[in-house]
């Protein structure tokens, strides 16, 4: 029987990184058969539970992910000794643990800087030192992996640019999907889910999905910007819901009462309904500074959303000619933005078309695919 040891801040099927930490050690408990060790702050209980998991917990001083990251890497390192006489590979995320063997990368911290230029000078101070020290780390470590994993193209060739890593060391592999959570939107199950919300049934709804903290870059600072200027004109007719949490967002719900706009943009706050949410609408918006891939754009786009995402953006990669018009060459210009929405509005038919190929093709590529395909890189590079 193999053994895994995976390291990383949560297992969870929510998120971005944790969800693909969740799904490749289900697959590997569950689908593989193989005895899986987890070294983590949180795991969801469903997986905690399966037979062939272990779960080494790490503790989170301050519900602090910056305090507790050398409490993750020591213990890592301990299971990983322990581990090492029977054979196990070690998959550790970005600079989270130092050691040699597989780097799965989620974010390159050495392709992007903060975005907290408005935020309070104790976060500013605090968010610098945390950027500095995870750009060591992920120098550290990743220079000492056997095998480095790539969430896109764009990530990979961030990886050899500012981490000096041999071109041959990293794979690419892409995020998959849960076909049976992300099919395609019926009309039934949109005005459904609109009564449920109590959304209506008159307007279009955009929708953007993001954390409303300090750091700004998930870009809703833009987007509020870009919808100011759009509801200037009587004859824009879509309405914005926003789902997320974090520190501003109190701030943000102020602004747009202040503004008049509490009819225009609705904040559903934290919800791990997405998928359902997301039924009730035309089109997502993520103007994110820097996104490494975009899981959240491609559960749009297997639901069948049309989805406005950076051109900078991982997933931007996987654009069909098609809907290369739905790409933002500057994700920080609410004019470009703003230009792209009404782009997407006046050929609202002709986008819902064109995402059909994309959406049947990401939906085809599911969370054991991209699992099967790690398993077979590492075991390529035993």
């Amino acid at each position: 029987m193999a053994t895994y040891l995976l390291v990383s801040g949560d297992f969870s099927p929510w998120g971005g990184m944790d969800r693909a930490n969740y799904e490749l050690a289900w697959h590997l408990a569950h689908r593989v058969g193989a005895r899986v060790h987890l070294v983590s702050h949180h795991v969801h209980p469903q997986l905690a539970a399966h037979a062939n998991v272990t779960w080494h917990r790490v503790a989170k001083p301050l519900n602090s992910y910056q305090l507790a990251g050398s409490l993750l890497a020591r213990k890592g390192r301990q299971v990983a000794r322990i581990l090492k006489g029977q054979g196990a590979r070690v998959v550790v995320n970005g600079g989270n643990c130092p050691w040699p063997d597989v780097n799965w990368v989620h974010a390159v911290h050495a392709a992007w800087d903060n975005r907290h230029a408005g935020a309070p000078v104790w976060f500013r101070l605090k968010n610098r030192w945390a950027k500095a020290s995870a750009r060591r780390a992920e120098a550290r470590v990743l220079r000492m992996a056997r095998v480095v994993l790539a969430n896109s193209q764009r990530t990979r060739q961030q990886i050899i640019q500012h981490l000096d890593i041999p071109p041959e060391r990293v794979h690419v592999v892409y995020l998959g999907v849960d076909a049976s959570a992300f099919r395609s939107v019926t009309e039934v199950e949109q005005a459904e889910v609109r009564r449920e919300l109590g959304l209506g049934s008159d307007r279009l709804l955009a929708i953007f999905v993001g954390a409303l903290g300090y750091d700004r870059n998930k870009g809703f600072d833009v987007l509020f910007a870009a919808w100011k200027t759009l509801c200037q004109n009587s004859e824009w007719d879509v309405d914005l819901v926003v789902v997320g949490a974090g520190a501003e967002l109190a701030t943000w719900q102020e602004r747009v009462r202040e503004v008049g706009l509490g009819k225009r943009i609705r904040f559903l706050g934290y919800r791990q309904d997405v998928p359902r949410v997301l039924a009730a609408c035309a089109v997502l918006v993520h103007p994110a500074q820097y996104e490494a891939y975009g899981l959240c754009v491609q559960e749009a786009l297997s639901r069948g959303l049309p989805a406005l995402v950076s051109a900078r953006a991982g997933i931007a990669e996987r654009y069909p000619p098609e809907l290369q018009d739905l790409l933002i060459a500057d994700s920080e210009d609410p004019a470009a933005l703003a230009d792209r929405l009404i782009h997407w509005r006046y050929n609202l038919e002709k986008f819902r078309a064109a995402v059909i190929p994309l959406s049947n093709s990401l939906r085809r590529y599911t969370w054991d695919h991209m699992a099967e395909r790690i398993v077979q890189i590492v075991r390529e590079a035993a």
